[in-house]
């Protein structure tokens, strides 16, 4: 039972092309029930848009959250739904114009949906099956979308929300050997046009292409640790269809935790940080999460 236990965790989201999150596509039972909260801290440049013509961006942030995430069985396959609903304080200084500015803002940030389906290497079986299930590779395919309910006033510069859908269509490998599990993850993130940028101005961004890896080791006893990469391409603004210079590029690492305390009951600890930033995206996050299963 221990090792079905923080598979499917996910990440607070804090930049929408760089979450970071081990175990996604892992083999769990149908029918399990989680609920995950989670805090967590971060500084540096977060939730910075390219599109905004800001020099220097340094916030701190506060960022409880809730998650909910069921499995299900459908065809054969393994489905996974999780719906996230973070809630963000933000202070800081930045300097627009060439004139620094500082404020804070508390709120709402924009909901994120995932749906997942293992297609190869993952049945869907029952609790009392899933005892004898050994996973070898697994290939599984996932949509997450980010629906923006956070808030947004389109009078401001920066926002909590951003006043856009994204759409993410993602497939993943997870292989095992022994106690090691190797995953590799791509993914491309588009997104609807913001209208109400400056409350007049239209926002448009092109794709960004996603890419993460992990290395994790689970233990006899059943706590795991991760290592963890992750790396996003592309996304230049155009503001009113006149392009800027705002092409990404950055290198993320991080590594996580997880200590189950019973069956039901478990927590875990990750930390993530940018290595390499061409634009936006340089922040430090520590995240604590507390995780219930049930069936």
């Amino acid at each position: 039972m221990y090792r079905i236990i923080m598979l499917l965790f996910p990440m607070v989201w804090l930049v929408s092309a760089q979450e970071i999150e081990p175990r996604i596509y892992a083999n769990i039972p149908m029918d399990i029930n989680i609920v995950v909260l989670s805090y967590s801290y971060g500084s540096g440049n977060i939730l910075s848009d390219p599109a905004l013509p800001i020099e220097d961006f340094t916030v701190v942030t506060h960022t409880p959250a809730i998650t909910y995430a069921r499995s299900i069985g459908f065809l054969g396959k393994l489905w996974k739904f999780q719906i996230t609903q973070p809630y963000m304080h933000m202070a800081g200084d930045v300097k627009i114009a060439g004139k620094d500015t500082s404020g804070t803002k508390t709120g709402f940030t924009d909901t994120r949906l995932r749906l997942a389906v293992n297609l190869f290497g993952s049945p869907a079986v029952s609790l009392k099956d899933f005892k004898r299930f050994q996973q070898e590779t697994i290939i599984g395919a996932s949509l997450v979308i980010s629906v923006p309910v956070g808030q947004y006033d389109k009078s401001k510069r920066v926002n909590l929300g951003s006043n856009r859908f994204g759409i993410k269509p993602e497939i993943g490998v997870s292989k095992r050997l022994a106690r090691w599990y190797l995953e590799a993850y791509a993914g491309i993130w588009f997104f609807t046009e913001n209208k109400e940028f400056l409350e007049t101005m239209v926002v448009k961004q092109e794709p960004i292409y996603t890419l993460q890896w992990h290395i994790s080791y689970q233990f006899i006893s059943g706590p795991w640790i991760a290592i963890d990469g992750a790396y996003a391409d592309g996304g230049r603004i155009s503001i009113n269809e006149i392009k800027q210079t705002t092409f990404q590029k950055n290198w993320r690492i991080g590594g996580a935790i997880t200590w189950p305390l019973n069956r039901q009951h478990s927590i875990k600890l990750i930390a993530h940080t940018g290595v390499y930033t061409r634009l936006g995206s340089d922040f430090d996050v520590i995240t604590i999460a507390y995780q219930y299963l049930w069936k």
